[in-house]
């Protein structure tokens, strides 16, 4: 408990000692040889000052800035009309258990975002720089790129760099929810947010604070709550109608009865205040939001930021699921498999290749590069020039080289020799004459076949696979995977469209979600109804894109944030039934007078404590 909730225990304990010593008195006759009733009420107001004065401050205060209509407008009148009738102790009650409900929402509420702030402990709070041989302390947001920063074991990794000196276990289950510590040497990327273990490391810092890991997982965590699912929207809007409406069938509930059928007004007030504190929302004002903090909160501990609620929803309607190959279901990392030449040897070829693709920074190009194994002497390279989806035009020597697949072949008007072999296939050519063709493949993520699986059995319909990649090697990747569905050869702009189709063939609340990593995913993430990403490796594009981000890119988690989120929404519609049907019921027992105070507590806190109990459940991960 914190100090705030601390202060309200010991009040509510003051005032129940106090109430419970009142409530003997009343019940056992010694109240009898007092005569005057203002000394009752002077003796009763004690103790519901000292649980309620803040209710009646707050709900001045929201009077006075003309935000009448709230739960704590209508406990005070409530309570204001139960002293009126002379009902003291029962005026005392409803704002002690009010009290009370409220006190065990605020824990429940802090105990759900507990996980979520677990996130926030991420930030690191200094960065040591060596100034004159001596380690200085100074701001993260300080640091320049290219600076070298010095990492103690057990200390925070404060920004985003790579390894230059040493060796080290980082661990990274704050941020991935890992805990099998990853091994960082020289060369290494390394991510802000981990912990160093027992090693020393040196680090040159890639990014600004700003513009690191870490800084960009504060804010989406800090900015989550703002997204609202729509059943938060229905209840915010029920809310704002419900209150004044109840409000004045109270009112109506005090007056018309007396006035119409005549007699006392007591005893209609009496009925009018058990009305209004029956009425009270907060089971569904309190659980619904604290529902999907618990679902968010479950999420991250399993290293799956979720950046609203709304997105939480649509995860639980997800029906039609679509990746990217490269990165995602396959590992990114190219080799060289085959080199097949045609009228050259082997090691021209490769050559010949490697110089063409001196300049490019794509896997398959660095594949190439790291086949040939040489140092390349790019003054023999001139301007390239790429030709979008087809490959590269580049001056090698003076001679002109073209480097890519079958259509810049055809494209140009080359004789060449179609390539059986799966996997990606670069065709080359030079002065016109075909040379041959370089067979990469990329190899299966761990573990991509047995997520495919796993989404399958929480639900997901179509899994479904786009890719640059030849029809021949996409069709393997997709055989092995068991995905249903493969479009191969697009380029960047027909992923959209093909989501987009993939949007327009859905029926009814289906949701669809593209998964990706690279920079070229961010407008697909932007499009599907959500965009999942790789938060490890994935590019920051694609990050800010996405509306769920997975900080170990393991696709095996995607299902785990299916179950999440359908428990969630789940709990969620439970406790909106179970409240409005209580609520129901117990308004229409006390307009009869068929209910005392007592069970109009009931119908507030007790329902409330019940609701949110149930909504604590969306915190529970089932392993």
């Amino acid at each position: 408990m914190n100090k705030k909730q601390k202060k309200m225990l010991v009040r509510i304990v003051i005032a129940f000692v106090l109430f419970a010593i009142l409530f003997i008195c009343e019940h056992t006759g010694l109240w009898e040889g007092i005569e005057h009733t203002w000394i009752l009420f002077v003796i009763y107001l004690i103790p519901y000052l000292v649980i309620g004065y803040d209710i009646i401050f707050k709900a001045a205060r929201n009077i006075s800035h003309g935000q009448v209509f709230d739960e704590n407008f209508l406990m005070m009148i409530a309570t204001f009309g139960a002293f009126g009738v002379r009902e003291y102790s029962e005026a005392v009650a409803v704002m002690l258990f009010y009290q009370v409900g409220e006190l065990f929402q605020s824990y429940a509420v802090g105990k759900s975002r507990q996980s979520i702030s677990d996130m926030m402990d991420i930030c690191p709070e200094y960065a040591n720089i060596e100034v004159d041989g001596k380690l200085t302390r100074v701001d993260p947001d300080e640091v320049e790129i290219g600076s070298i920063i010095v990492i103690k074991p057990g200390e925070r990794i404060p920004l985003d760099g790579v390894v230059v000196e040493g060796e080290s276990l980082i661990d990274t289950a704050a941020l991935t929810g890992e805990s099998v510590p990853r091994k960082a040497s020289l060369g290494d990327e390394i991510i802000s947010g981990c912990v160093n273990g027992s090693g020393t490391l040196k680090v040159q810092v890639s990014k600004e604070f700003d513009d690191s890991t870490v800084a960009k997982i504060l804010e989406l965590v800090e900015n989550a709550s703002s997204k609202k699912a729509r059943v938060e929207n229905f209840v915010t809007k029920f809310a704002k109608y419900y209150t004044p409406i109840v409000t004045i069938s109270a009112v109506a509930l005090a007056l018309l009865p007396p006035l119409i059928l005549g007699g006392g007004f007591g005893e209609w007030i009496q009925r009018a205040c058990i009305f209004l504190v029956i009425s009270c929302p907060c089971a569904l004002v309190i659980s619904v939001p604290l529902g999907f903090f618990g679902g968010i909160g479950a999420s991250s501990k399993l290293g799956i930021l979720v950046k609203g609620s709304n997105y939480l929803e649509a995860v639980a309607e997800m029906t039609t699921i679509v990746f990217d190959k490269t990165g995602t279901l396959t590992k990114g990392e190219f080799k060289v498999q085959e080199i097949l030449p045609e009228g050259c040897d082997k090691e021209e070829l490769l050559e010949i290749a490697a110089l063409g693709e001196g300049y490019s920074n794509h896997p398959i190009a660095g594949s190439i590069r790291e086949a040939y194994g040489k140092t390349i002497n790019m003054n023999r390279v001139g301007q390239a020039e790429e030709i979008a989806g087809e490959g590269l035009r580049v001056p090698v020597d003076g001679k002109e080289v073209l480097l890519g697949n079958e259509k810049l072949m055809k494209s140009s008007g080359i004789a060449y020799k179609p390539c059986e072999s799966l996997g990606t296939i670069v065709y080359g050519a030079c002065e016109r004459k075909y040379m041959g063709a370089i067979v990469i493949s990329d190899s299966i993520k761990d573990g991509a076949k047995e997520a495919i699986q796993s989404m399958k059995q929480v639900g997901v319909k179509k899994c479904v696979m786009l890719t640059g990649d030849r029809q021949q090697a996409a069709a393997a990747v997709a055989g092995e995977l068991g995905i249903d569905e493969v479009h191969a050869q697009l380029l960047p702009g027909d992923k959209v469209s093909k989501v987009e189709a993939l949007l327009g063939a859905q029926e009814g609340k289906e949701k669809l979600a593209f998964v990706g990593d690279g920079i070229n995913d961010a407008p697909v993430l932007t499009r599907a109804d959500i965009g999942i990403a790789m938060g490890s490796m994935g590019s920051d594009a694609a990050i800010e894109a996405a509306d769920v981000v997975l900080m170990d890119d393991d696709i095996g988690k995607i299902a785990a944030v299916v179950k999440i989120a359908r428990k969630t929404l789940r709990i969620v519609k439970q406790n909106i039934v179970f409240a409005l049907a209580v609520k129901a019921l117990v308004l229409l027992l006390g307009a009869l007078g068929l209910a005392n105070m007592w069970e109009a507590v009931f119908a507030d806190v007790g329902v409330s404590v019940i609701a949110i109990m149930n909504a604590m459940r969306a915190l529970k991960i089932t392993k």
